[in-house]
């Protein structure tokens, strides 16, 4: 059966999280995806102390939901690529205190921005830096067990999945994978996606549902707010050959409807376009917590 979670900037956002894990449920979902990006709001998550991850997973036990993955878009502020040798320094303090607080709520996987820098001019140097400051991220999350996953992007350095291999190649590490986004892999014309995603399947940890605008000559794409069904991804088609090459991770519907008066409603919409097409090419989704019932395990054993 197919887990099947929910980006926490779709959910409301002046919630707790307790309401947030109830809302997961109630909603037809396995697992949320927890944001820590450059606001100083969420920024501030990754000083939370130690009872308050643990009121979180005991609030996950109870509710039956858990945060499977972190979205660390943080480093947009402070990217590894940065000719500001501070901002690179701050890249790293952010890496290990996300790994610590993955580590603590039980988060087994921690998305990255594929961005050398955001707010810079890139440049030869700036490549290098990433690329250095990703293998200091990379240890640091093997003495975890942390995967960390670099997210197809709506930007030029990893724009695909063969950009992403290219980084591989030079960061040998099995903590290091990939985290396709499927709308931003279909938004850059230069990607024949079917073979991006056979390209990279042994590396693929998670996929991010999200639909597109494409890039063309003289439009930069549309990378966010774009309807499902209203872009330029193939939904049937995409998801037929993660099927046919045995895909069997995660999904999860990344919305940013937290600000809307009917986010409830924006998701619901989602599911009802998203879930046929994952039906209809052999995905079999459903609650994962509704299998399980609270019995202990000397009733499941027969004991001699």
């Amino acid at each position: 059966m197919t887990t099947l979670g929910i980006y926490e900037k779709a959910l409301p956002k002046n919630i707790s999280w307790k309401e947030r894990f109830v809302t997961t449920k109630k909603l037809g979902f396995d697992f949320i995806e927890m944001s820590i990006d450059e606001t100083d709001d969420r920024l501030k998550r990754l000083d939370w102390a130690d009872e308050t991850c643990l009121q979180m997973v005991a609030d996950m036990y109870e509710t039956g939901v858990s945060i499977y993955s972190i979205c660390l878009s943080a480093h947009r502020r402070y990217p590894f690529g940065s000719k500001d040798a501070q901002k690179r320094e701050m890249a790293l303090h952010i890496m290990e205190k996300a790994i610590d607080l993955a580590h603590k709520l039980g988060v087994r996987n921690i998305q990255l921005a594929g961005y050398d820098v955001y707010y810079e001019n890139k440049s030869i140097a700036t490549r290098n830096y990433f690329i250095e400051n990703l293998k200091v991220a990379t240890e640091m999350a093997a003495r975890k067990e942390m995967t960390l996953s670099i997210e197809i992007m709506d930007d030029p350095f990893i724009n695909s999945i063969t950009k992403f291999l290219k980084i591989k190649e030079q960061v040998r590490s099995p903590w290091l994978q990939v985290y396709p986004d499927l709308g931003n892999l279909s938004a850059w014309p230069e990607n024949d996606v079917a073979f991006e995603l056979e390209k990279g399947m042994a590396h693929i940890s998670a996929i991010h549902l999200k639909d597109t605008l494409a890039v063309t000559d003289d439009f930069a794409g549309k990378f966010k707010g774009v309807d499902f069904g209203a872009g330029c991804v193939d939904f049937n088609g995409c998801l037929a050959t993660l099927k046919r090459l045995g895909y069997a991770g995660p999904f999860l519907i990344e919305m940013w409807s937290e600000v809307s008066q009917t986010p409830e409603v924006e998701i619901a919409k989602a599911k009802d376009f998203l879930l046929p097409i994952l039906k209809e090419e052999g995905f079999d989704v459903g609650l994962q917590h509704s299998r399980f019932k609270k019995e202990s395990i000397s009733s499941k054993l027969s004991l001699t």
